[in-house]
């Protein structure tokens, strides 16, 4: 059963690594280089675990301002910080970001890391009669959420990589570091809150997170090809 449960908890991984290959179909990148991307988003993960649950114990408030303080503090500014402090520098000095879809998919890389050992522990220590129920409802929303939370990420960090005006630099760099935390913020709080209205509320959102998102990454393949295209006529 352990066997069937972690196969279940690295499915939605193995999905989006297939999805992205295939976005990013004119100038791939080398694998060791995702490779290491993925693993310095295992690393976060532990780091982020052991920083949450420290967290959670000095958790000295209650009702809705509890809730702020888990989904916002507790979640999002520990996840998406840690990613940004370990992606940032990495990123921009790799020698292979050399367009802008480039820091999307790295950045989507270092958080399957992060979103798949937190995949693991939520599976594999759920009580078994509900392990698969709780599986595929992260391979639906919790999984994809990261992945859409990396793509804001990548997006304005490869605008801040990409332009030369400073002021520009430093809005996007603001952007890439505040934008995924309050995107993680508000998806935690909604699933947080119980009102029989915050169903609706959490699926318009979650249509909102993929459009905005999905609409970036078209955007950066579209420039990919344009330039993939323009180098071969150059040739």
């Amino acid at each position: 059963m352990k066997f069937e449960l972690l196969v279940l908890a690295i499915a939605p991984t193995i999905g989006i690594i297939l999805w992205i290959y295939l976005k990013d179909k004119y100038d791939r990148e080398p694998i060791i280089v995702l490779g290491k991307f993925f693993i310095l988003g295992v690393f976060i993960s532990v780091v982020a675990i052991t920083l949450e649950l420290v967290l959670i114990k000095v958790n000295i408030f209650n009702g809705y301002s509890s809730l702020i303080y888990m989904s916002f503090i507790v979640a999002a500014l520990v996840e998406e910080g840690l990613k940004a402090i370990v992606l940032i520098p990495n990123l921009l000095k790799e020698k292979h970001f050399n367009e802008k879809l480039d820091g999307i998919i790295y950045s989507i890389f270092l958080s399957l890391g992060f979103a798949t050992v937190e995949n693991i522990i939520y599976i594999i220590y759920e009580d078994a009669n509900t392990a698969l129920q709780l599986g595929m409802i992260r391979a639906l929303i919790s999984v994809p959420a990261h992945i859409m939370f990396a793509i804001t990420m990548g997006y304005y960090i490869s605008k801040y990589r990409f332009t030369n005006d400073y002021i520009k630099k430093r809005e996007y760099i603001i952007l890439s570091i505040l934008l995924p935390i309050l995107l993680h913020g508000v998806f935690d709080f909604i699933l947080m809150i119980e009102y029989k209205w915050s169903i609706l509320l959490f699926l318009v959102y979650l249509v909102f997170l993929w459009k905005i998102n999905l609409d970036k990454l078209d955007d950066y393949e579209k420039k990919s090809k344009k330039r993939f295209f323009k180098n071969r006529k150059n040739k």
